[in-house]
Parts: structure tokens; C-alpha cells; sequence
């Protein structure tokens, strides 16, 4: 039968101790704290110490070191698609303004317009005029094909600073217009 106050053989709340339970002396006259076996707690391993907060550390570490590098080729394939979706535009335009104008010096300046406004587009404003050359004898005849030709140099974002020379992927895109058969006004 329990006694109020826990006393006799029990311990304080009235539950009896085991014997080399939690607590208590442990063999060896060694103070035995509750719920730990040595100094680990309870299903835990102990490791060296000096280990922790490194996983954060090489985490950031390794994406910076994978994460430039692609933020870097990813940017400068785009700039190069921008550039060729710009000059195949500017080909094109460039193309039909001069197959439909009445001379040649008219065709010249409307086809350096096109393919300004066209690369403006894109956002490229540094390239040259186009190239217009006309295989099938002289230009502006009916029936006669006309070539135009836009070339533009992209500059990658870092090392056209370091290499200025050797940093650019040429684009370069031609169109083949044909001169309307059927044109009103064709100069020599």
C-alpha cells in the first residue's frame, strides 16, 4: 500500500525505482543522468566535431560555380538568336524594298532602311548596309533575281571587353527576291 508522501522504498510520486534505471548512481560511483547512456543523447551517433554549417556553405559554393557559367551561355545564345532572327528579318525586308523600287540608287536607300528598321527591332543598331548583288544580269529587270546579304558581329557580354577582336559570332543571312514580272517602271 502507497503512504502519502511518497516515503518508504518509493520514489517521490509513488512509483518504485528500478534498479540501474534512468537516474540514480551508476556502477563505479558515477552520477547517472537521466534518459543518456555516456554522453550522447538517445539514438543520436556522435560525430567528430567541426562538421556542421559546411552543408550550407558548399551549397552556395557549387551554385555559384554552376550557376555563372550557365547564366553566361544562356545569354549569349540569346543575344546570337536575337541577332539572327534580326538579320534573316533584315534580308527579307531589305529584299523586297529593293525588287520593288523604280532604280537602283531608290532600291539601295529604301533596302538600307528596311534593314535598319529591322534590326532596330531586335535592338541592334551598329550594323552595315546590306550587301545587293543581282546573279542574273543587271537589277531591277522583270523577271530578274535579286540577292541581298546582312551580316552583323555579335558581341559576347564579357569577352568583347577582354578580346575586342575576337570575341563576335558572325550572323549572316541572304535573301533571293525575284523581281516582278510585270513591274511598271525597270532601269537599266
Amino acid at each position: 500500500m502507497r503512504r502519502p508522501g511518497g516515503a518508504g522504498g518509493n520514489a517521490p510520486g509513488g512509483h518504485a525505482r528500478r534498479p540501474g534505471g534512468a537516474g540514480g548512481i551508476a556502477p563505479g560511483g558515477l552520477l547517472r543522468r537521466p534518459g543518456r547512456r555516456g554522453n550522447a543523447p538517445r539514438g543520436h551517433v556522435r560525430r567528430p566535431g567541426g562538421d556542421e554549417g559546411n552543408a550550407l556553405v558548399e551549397f552556395t559554393y557549387l551554385a555559384i560555380v554552376l550557376m555563372v557559367p550557365l547564366v553566361y551561355v544562356l545569354t549569349s545564345a540569346f543575344q546570337v538568336q536575337r541577332a539572327a532572327f534580326g538579320v534573316t528579318e533584315a534580308a527579307r525586308s531589305a529584299g523586297r524594298a529593293y525588287a520593288r523600287a523604280d532604280s537602283e540608287a531608290t532600291g539601295q536607300a529604301r533596302a538600307t532602311a528596311a534593314t535598319a528598321l529591322a534590326l532596330a527591332d531586335q535592338g541592334i543598331d551598329d550594323a552595315g548596309p546590306p550587301v545587293i548583288s543581282c546573279p542574273d544580269g543587271p537589277c531591277l529587270t522583270p523577271g530578274s533575281a535579286v540577292r541581298v546579304t546582312v551580316s552583323y558581329t555579335v558581341q559576347l557580354p564579357v569577352l568583347s571587353a577582354v578580346f575586342p577582336r575576337r570575341a563576335g559570332i558572325p550572323v549572316r543571312a541572304s535573301h533571293v527576291e525575284v523581281v516582278d514580272t510585270f513591274q511598271a517602271g525597270s532601269a537599266p
